[in-house]
């Protein structure tokens, strides 16, 4: 059994890579370069590697990218047999290398970095260099024999890196943002859950970080469920823009080296391959210039990222404490908080879901300077524009997990707590104002305030309102509002109780 090689990377004196294992030379149009002998890249994936040392993150860090960019060429090796300008045995050679490919294989071959100048093209010559080497190695010939089966010629055939790399990165877009969708409906339905578990625990609502009117704890919940779904739904609305494809304008959206049949045929196999509704733009000059999808994804995302951080902002208040802050709720304890403090324990996975927010919202400032400074026919900057947005699409998937896995599924409501804050809370007040009138209303909250008695018990002993009538009145279901009381709504019948100040009867 040999040993595979293993090659160390180091800039050479020249700009060169110097590797220690065995190496073949390839040659281009600015001439000749060494590569690994058993590498499937080839001379335009090396001249990436020298020229774009930039993050330490190759492209192969996104596998639906990989995947996205195999699943391209292989709609376009159908389309192009199919319309007969690409050998049959050739085509379906690709085809079966890209199902490889997305299979999970060669992906560690996928080496340029993920930010990278020329528009993606040291991408697409990646992706033609690796397919076409793959190919060379299934028909018996050494890596690099090119005349036997081109990375340009047979694999980039009737394309341009201008057509299939943005057509690459919108579908895979919108494959890792069909797995953050499938996190928030679950991360929706963790808190629809826990909205009906607390759906009778009475508390105290706060506007300003003062206290407010009651709720319960249940109906908070629920807010953050109904915001997030919203979102959930807005996103997925641009899948079906992330859906309509320049692929077939290749240089500048004329067409020019393909086959007037191409680009229709093109977008058909690609959508029977992905299961996207994929169509070819109505203007393909407009479309290879146009970047304003990304845009509206980068900031339909960074809306969700903005509301869900506001969520956890409010999980990290309700649990402040757990002795001197709200205490309302209790997060799981997932780890020891202080390397001093015996006993702490901190709201770490709201804070990380926080930080994530705070990437997403940086990201989406970067997309949209990326997006403006685009130029004539093409947008030069795509390359950041896909990593921000698969980068950003990545992490909010992994924080609504860890946020629904590690978080919300074991919050526990602190039940006495919040009893004890409704009964002596000024806020219960406002529900006997049309009943006693406002000036009697401050006065008690005034008295609750400075001796801290219960709202039920200063409105007996002033003489406004017997037990029985104010116990009626204070019932969790009317100071919640799940039980109607206005006009604006149908009114449950209650118990005989004053009538309300003013009230001319």
């Amino acid at each position: 059994m040999t040993d595979t090689p293993t090659y160390k990377l180091d800039p050479a004196p020249q700009g060169e890579h110097a590797y220690s294992g065995p190496t073949r030379l390839e040659r281009d149009s600015l001439g000749e370069l060494p590569v690994p002998r058993d590498a499937y890249w080839g001379i335009h994936t090396e001249r990436a590697l020298i020229n774009f040392p930039i993050t330490g993150r190759s492209i192969s860090v996104y596998s639906d990218l990989v995947n996205a960019l195999a699943v391209v060429k292989q709609a376009c090796a159908r389309a192009n047999r199919e319309i007969g300008v690409l050998d049959p045995e050739k085509a379906d050679l690709i085809d079966r290398v890209c199902r490889r490919i997305r299979g999970g294989e060669l992906h560690d071959q996928f080496k340029v970095g993920v930010i990278q100048g020329g528009a993606g093209t040291s991408t697409n010559m990646n992706t033609n260099e690796v397919i076409a080497n793959a190919c060379l190695v299934e028909l018996g010939h050494r890596k690099g024999s090119y005349e036997h089966f081109s990375p340009i010629d047979d694999v980039n055939r009737s394309q341009s890196t201008n057509d299939t790399y943005p057509t690459s990165i919108k579908v895979a877009m919108a494959f890792t943002l069909r797995r953050l969708l499938d996190e928030l409906t679950l991360l929706t339905d963790a808190f629809d859950a826990k909205a009906t578990e607390f759906r009778d625990v009475l508390k105290v609502g706060r506007t300003q970080l003062q206290d407010a009117v009651p709720m319960t704890l249940g109906q908070e919940f629920r807010g953050f469920a109904v915001t997030l779904r919203e979102d959930r739904d807005r996103l997925e609305e641009t899948i079906a823009w992330l859906s309509e494809v320049n692929l077939g304008a290749t240089a500048i959206g004329t067409g020019i080296t393909a086959d007037p049949r191409y680009a229709e045929a093109a977008c058909r196999h690609l959508a029977d391959l992905t299961g996207l509704p994929i169509v070819a733009a109505a203007d393909l000059i407009e479309a290879t210039s146009d970047t304003g999808v990304f845009m509206t994804l980068s900031g339909t995302l960074k809306r969700c990222a903005a509301k869900l951080s506001k969520i956890c902002n409010d999980l990290r208040l309700l649990s402040s404490g757990p002795q001197a802050g709200l205490g309302e709720i209790t997060l799981p304890p997932k780890q020891a908080g202080s390397s001093i403090m015996p006993g702490k324990v901190n709201p770490v996975i709201p804070e990380v879901v926080n930080q994530v927010a705070f990437a997403v919202i940086g990201s989406d400032a970067t997309v949209t300077a990326a997006a403006e400074a685009g130029q004539l026919q093409l947008n030069a900057f795509e390359p950041v524009i896909a990593h921000q947005i698969l980068q950003s699409l990545h992490w909010m998937t992994q924080a609504c997990l860890t946020l629904r896995v590690n978080c919300v599924d074991g919050i526990e409501a602190n039940r006495e707590r919040l009893d004890l804050m409704v009964g002596t809370s000024v806020g219960v007040v406002t529900a006997l104002t049309p009943y006693i009138g406002y000036a009697a209303s401050a006065k008690l909250a005034h008295e609750a305030l400075t001796g801290h008695q219960s709202i039920a018990d200063l409105v007996v002993e002033a003489g406004l309102m017997d037990r029985e009538r104010v116990e009626k009145l204070l019932q969790p279901a009317r100071l919640s509002g799940l039980q109607p009381v206005t006009q604006a709504i149908p009114v449950i019948p209650m118990p005989e109780a004053p009538a309300p100040a003013g009230d001319a009867r």
